[in-house]
């Protein structure tokens, strides 16, 4: 779950990973000194984040488990962090393929020590705002056999991204996928006008570390996917999506920072 900028040194360890973040909120050990310190402020600022980060993992299983049942066989995960025993690779078929990919160099270093022995994974070093180069690479496309028609994942990558960079994401996406390919997305969204000051201070601290962060509305993520389209169950709340309790979700995990976190799987006709 991270990206670069021309700022951020992925191999500086004294600054934080948004993947290290992210391996440390769900109790990994693949992460240092100041990815905790970052991590345990967003818990100072948010006490439900690890709540909303679970959520998100959980999200990236459900998801491909739904359309591994619908017949794909082809995964790409994006901005993927660390795959480890939760990932989607641990809860799809054995002879499904699955790419990972991440910016951080130290990030896919250590993911591949943790999926040498699994040869239906293939993990690669790319910058998702450079998507088209990862898939067109000779790695990807001799891994992929020439296969196409692909389920994408992307999960809690749009707060990292400007407008203009997810508009040629989107389109360099659906200009490469076969027809039928899917895409299964979340979006951390903010009521238009609103801007709290944890918020304000959540966006501060990305971009001490040198991840510019992005907060959009619901309308503006709708937006957003075009050209692709929204499934029947369209963009609905994560825990609606996941199926959980209505009482899940309580007004205190709202509290803080305020966003609204929405899940979809879009698909090209």
């Amino acid at each position: 779950m991270s990206t670069d900028t021309q700022q951020h040194d992925p191999l500086n360890t004294q600054i934080p990973s948004a993947a290290r973040i992210y391996d440390y909120t769900m109790g990994g050990t693949h992460n240092f000194e100041a990815d905790r310190q970052a991590a345990e402020y967003m818990f100072s600022l948010v006490p439900s984040t690890r709540k909303w980060v679970k959520m998100l993992r959980a999200f990236l299983q459900e998801a491909a488990a739904r359309l591994s049942e619908e017949g794909f066989t082809h995964f790409i995960d994006f901005a993927s962090g660390l795959p480890t025993d939760d990932h989607i690779h641990a809860i799809l078929p054995e002879d499904a393929k699955i790419i990972y990919s991440d910016i951080d160099p130290l990030t896919v270093s250590e993911a591949a020590g943790l999926v040498k022995d699994a040869p239906n994974v293939l993990y690669l070093n790319g910058d998702i705002r450079q998507a088209k180069e990862l898939l067109n690479s000779p790695e990807a496309q001799e891994f992929l056999g020439g296969e196409k028609k692909v389920a994408f994942g992307l999960s809690g990558i749009t707060v990292f991204l400007s407008p203009e960079e997810i508009a040629v994401l989107f389109q360099d996406l659906y200009d490469w996928a076969a027809p039928g390919s899917k895409l299964y997305i979340t979006f951390e969204t903010k009521e238009a006008g609103k801007m709290t000051p944890k918020m304000q201070q959540f966006i501060d601290m990305f971009a001490q570390a040198g991840s510019p962060f992005w907060l959009y509305t619901l309308e503006e993520s709708l937006e957003m996917g075009k050209p692709w389209q929204v499934d029947e169950q369209g963009l609905v709340p994560l825990d609606e999506f996941l199926g959980l309790p209505e009482d899940y979700i309580t007004e205190e995990d709202h509290e803080g920072v305020g966003l609204g976190f929405y899940a979809a799987i879009m698909e090209k006709k």
